[in-house]
């Protein structure tokens, strides 16, 4: 993966960085990764050139998010709204974590903190229990740091990130 750049960002944004990086290095199996916030804006994603690579299977069917990591951010909203309300009508407390096991993958969700989601999308061959302790690592370091400021240095530098590579 190649890692965005994070010249001028804070030390907490450069942190959140390379936790992301170091989970998508460090699980094998791991097709894409978003951090999104509690609005459903996209704050942080794995590289799209890494996972347009690792969604070619021989069948050349594709096996991530078609677009971009805006698309892997709208269904881990969709997803992490759908379960808070089935919680809350149910009155079972908060949801810490949803998986969805497909034919060809899995789809992971996990609250990091105030409404804030980590989703990953997984191959079909990932190991869901490496997956989801890995994730729980990244919630446990990245939850008490992703404040309101930290939210929006984020998403400044993902709209100047992408705004970048639009030219």
């Amino acid at each position: 993966m190649t890692a965005p750049s994070t010249f001028g960002l804070s030390n907490e944004a450069r942190n959140l960085h390379w936790l992301l990086t170091n989970l998508v290095e460090e699980v094998p199996g791991l097709l894409s990764v978003a951090v999104v916030s509690s609005d459903g804006l996209l704050l942080l994603s794995s590289d799209p050139g890494r996972n347009a690579q690792a969604r070619q299977v021989d069948t050349g069917k594709p096996t991530g998010p078609r677009g971009s990591a805006a698309d892997l951010a709208t269904i881990v909203s969709g997803i992490g709204s759908l379960t808070i309300g089935a919680a809350k009508l149910m009155d079972f407390g908060g949801v810490r974590q949803t998986m969805v096991a497909m034919d060809h993958g899995s789809l992971f969700v996990m609250s990091i903190s105030d409404g804030s989601l980590l989703g990953v999308h997984g191959s079909p061959d990932c190991d869901m229990s490496v997956v989801a302790y890995h994730m729980a690592l990244f919630v446990g370091r990245a939850g008490h740091v992703l404040t309101p400021e930290l939210r929006g240095e984020l998403r400044k530098s993902l709209e100047s990130e992408t705004a970048g590579s639009a030219r």
